[in-house]
């Protein structure tokens, strides 16, 4: 599988030289200074591109886009689309242009991934980022006030956030709004309290039927042209694969992937196969899941969380955590197989090592939430040498 590393663009504080020490060669990247809904032009890709190959002696190359962002409007199914549609479709050809091939996206409604810490404390001083289900019930239920929360909490849990939110100081909120924001490392989009109720409150009368209508509708517009330029889309889970704040999930089991990939049925429309996000799901089977769905996985973000019966989920080490990490990793290494041996020039599957533990002297060092360097290191190395080890021992092809 190819190695690759998700990089923030030029003023990521991990650097691309760190990235090659790291071990991988292929850079996860987007224009993420473009708004939503604005064409990727030759000249920015070509911009991007350049930073990257800058030191021929890194032998880095721009191996996948996360994210190419779908504008809320399209989510929504709101108004004239069609210029949006039209956008999107030139920026792939323009990807395509470039030998950009491999678009990860994600169709999840006001926010990304959502967490409610970003440095929960680990054994000799590193952090984690960790989904609370007590403080996500406090803020629904109290800080937002949502009309209708409590439904969706059980009454013990409720209870539970009552506690907290009564004894949370002014601080202490401020801070886990800013966390829940935090997904969206990408748009640098963020909300305050009426800002984030506005939001909500224009996808009141979309529920999950009609989000997945207006999914299918954005695959129809845009899949034709992906796999007429050989592009290979692939979509990301939800994370948590949950509803949250009222708001309808529809990437987040196996019937929800099925419906994707059946919706359009096309090399061109894949899926982003993240063990995390799929992972924090209480009734996902990881790694049945990655046998069902492997023909469709076009790249992998490989990470671990340990979950509790609240709904709470912490990030864990790659290797440890509830998924068997081992096993995903062969299914990935057969699929490849599978690939080559059918002639698919473009066999191998790209990955990466998600949301690192901040570790050593990274810790305080202000990355991205969930990406620092050493944390991903580990991660990849760990991951690397089960790679190497299954290869080893099935002949399995790794490059």
């Amino acid at each position: 599988m190819e190695q690759t590393w998700r990089w923030f663009g030029p003023d990521d504080l991990v650097r691309l030289p760190h990235i090659r020490q790291a071990g991988a060669s292929g850079i996860v990247t987007a224009l993420h200074h473009i708004p939503y809904g604005v064409e990727w032009t030759p000249d920015e890709i070509a911009a991007r591109k350049a930073l990257i190959s800058a030191d021929a002696s890194l032998g880095l190359r721009w191996s996948v886009v996360e994210s190419l962002p779908i504008h809320e409007r399209i989510k929504l199914g709101d108004g004239d689309l069609k210029p949006l549609f039209d956008t999107y479709r030139q920026s792939l050809r323009n990807l395509a242009a470039a030998d950009v091939k491999t678009v990860c996206y994600n169709f999840m409604p006001v926010l990304d991934w959502t967490r409610t810490d970003l440095a929960w404390p680990l054994p000799g001083g590193g952090t984690a980022l960790k989904f609370d289900a007590v403080k996500y019930c406090a803020f629904d239920c109290f800080m937002l006030a949502r009309k209708g929360a409590e439904a969706d909490h059980a009454p013990a849990l409720i209870d539970r956030a009552k506690t907290w939110f009564a004894s949370a100081s002014e601080s202490d909120k401020a801070m886990l709004l800013a966390n829940i924001n935090a997904g969206l490392p990408g748009a640098y989009v963020r909300y305050d309290i009426p800002a984030f109720t506005r939001m909500l409150e224009s996808y009141k009368d979309i529920g999950h039927e009609g989000l997945l209508a207006n999914l299918t509708r954005f695959l129809r517009e845009v899949i034709p042209t992906a796999e007429e330029v050989g592009v290979r889309m692939c979509i990301h889970p939800d994370d948590p694969p949950r509803p949250l704040f009222g708001l309808a999930r529809i990437v987040s089991n196996g019937d929800d992937l099925a419906a994707i990939v059946d919706a359009v049925p096309s090399i061109a429309n894949g899926i982003t196969f993240c063990t995390g996000s799929l992972g924090a799901g209480q009734h996902n089977d990881v790694p049945a899941l990655a046998k069902r769905f492997a023909h469709h996985i076009h790249f992998g973000h490989l990470r671990n969380v340990s979950k509790a019966t609240d709904g709470s989920f912490m990030e864990a080490e790659h290797l440890a955590g509830d998924t068997d990490m081992v096993a995903v990793i062969r299914t990935l290494l057969v699929e490849q197989k599978r690939r080559r041996d059918a002639g698919d020039s473009r066999w191998q599957i790209p990955f990466r090592p998600d949301h690192g533990h901040e570790l050593l002297d990274d810790v305080g060092r202000k990355t991205h939430p969930g990406y620092p360097a050493v944390g991903r290191l580990r991660g990849l190395a760990e991951i690397r040498g089960v790679m190497t080890a299954i290869s080893a021992i099935e002949g399995l092809p790794l490059h």
